[in-house]
Order: C-alpha cells, then structure tokens, then sequence
C-alpha cells in the first residue's frame, strides 16, 4: 500500500514494486497517474478526509509506506502558528490515520512493514526549516514508539532525504543554476533522484533484505548530514 504513490517518490516505489511483480494498492488525491502496470491498482483518496474502501482491498498487507508531505521554507516569523497546525495534520495525522486505517491488514500478515519520511533537517539544522523540520520531528518519534509497540510482527522504519527531485521540490531547482548550487552542497554532488530514495523504501519493506531492520532513520541524503566535505 502506498500513499500518495501518484507522483515523486510514491510513483517511482509503485513502479519498482511492479517490476518486481508485487501487488500494489495506491492512493492518488486528484489527478490518476497514466501508469500502465496490471500490478499497480489506484484509488482516490484523501488521508485526512476520507474512509478507506476497504471492499477493494485484500484481507492483509505486507507493507505500508506513506508519501504525502509539504515543504514550506521561509524565516521562522513569517510563519504564522496555524501553519504548523496545518502541516502536523497533513505529515503527522495523516500518517497516524493511514496506519490506523490499515493496520488490521498489516496485522493480518505474517510479517509486514511500515515506512515512514523524515528528513535530513530534523537531525541537521537548516535555515528557514522550522515548519517542516517540527512535524517530521515527530514522525521520527512516531518511527521509534510504534516500532516498539508493533514488534515483532510489523517492522517500522522511517528514511530521512535531502533535496530529491520531485514536483514537491521544483520550485527549489527549477533552473540549472539552483540545482548546480543544491547539488555542490552534498559530499555525493548531486541532489537525490527519486529512484534513490525508491530503492531504499523497497529494501526497507524487504522482509529477506532488511527483515532485522527496525525503528531506525534511514539517513539517504548524500553524505549532506554526516560528511564535511
């Protein structure tokens, strides 16, 4: 199951999931991707909003991975404090709603997993990161405590990016000058593709590969949070 698996990274793990003849539920909240898979099945969905339809769902799930998300960069006192509210609900609640939702079917597995995203400004301090950095703060806590709660059955993870080029980040590397400059900052000089930040979702959710592998952050972000380079 993956939500919002329409666009960015979502689209890319759906995509790898397919290849590798898994079954893949995903939600889209507007417009239907123009995927042609027979593995991948999409729904119209609103994770704050709506029930889930659980007539079109199988009885269990091996894994759940949640995508929606915002990044809103600006000085701390432009903000205002209903913006944080706004963005808790959307990055926090609705991945607390989602798992909620699902997690009779994940139960109903043998083994199953859930993957969450941080990012890599919650552990490192950025400028004009507050907003984000403050909710997915919460979902690295989130990682750890249901970790905890759901092993040994359901494993839980989380994976921490830097900038990946995603439509949720295009107005932060819509000219080659702006991406050139993103892409020097990290160690690795580049920014993040989503098909690196897909193959690290797939390796989590792998019960073979990471099936030891539990309440951590998975640091994928070129090098930008540990190496000085």
């Amino acid at each position: 199951m993956i939500i919002g698996g329409s666009s960015g990274i979502g689209l890319k793990t759906a995509e790898i999931l397919a290849e590798k003849k898994h079954r893949v539920y995903a939600t889209y909240h507007s417009t239907v991707p123009s995927v042609k898979s027979e593995e991948i099945k999409y729904f119209r969905h609103n994770v704050l909003e709506d029930s889930f339809p659980f007539a079109d769902l199988p009885d269990s799930l091996d894994g759940m991975v949640y995508c929606p998300g915002a990044i809103n960069l600006k000085p701390f006192h432009r903000f205002k404090s209903d913006q944080f509210i706004e963005d808790y609900r959307l990055q926090v609640v609705g991945a607390v709603k989602t798992i909620q939702d699902v997690l009779p079917m994940l139960k109903a597995a043998e083994k199953s997993s859930i993957v969450l995203f941080s990012t890599v400004a919650v552990q490192t301090g950025f400028n004009f990161h507050s907003l984000v950095s403050a909710s997915k703060g919460a979902i690295e806590g989130l990682t750890r405590a249901l970790s905890a709660e759901f092993a040994p059955r359901i494993r839980v993870n989380c994976i921490a990016p830097s900038l990946t080029d995603t439509p949720l980040a295009e107005r932060l590397i819509n000219t080659p000058e702006k991406k050139q400059s993103n892409a020097e900052r990290h160690p690795l000089k580049r920014i993040g593709e989503t098909a690196d930040i897909a193959n690290a979702v797939s390796f989590l959710l792998d019960n073979e590969m990471a099936g030891w592998i539990t309440g951590q952050i998975l640091k994928t972000d070129g090098g930008i949070s540990t190496i000085k380079h």
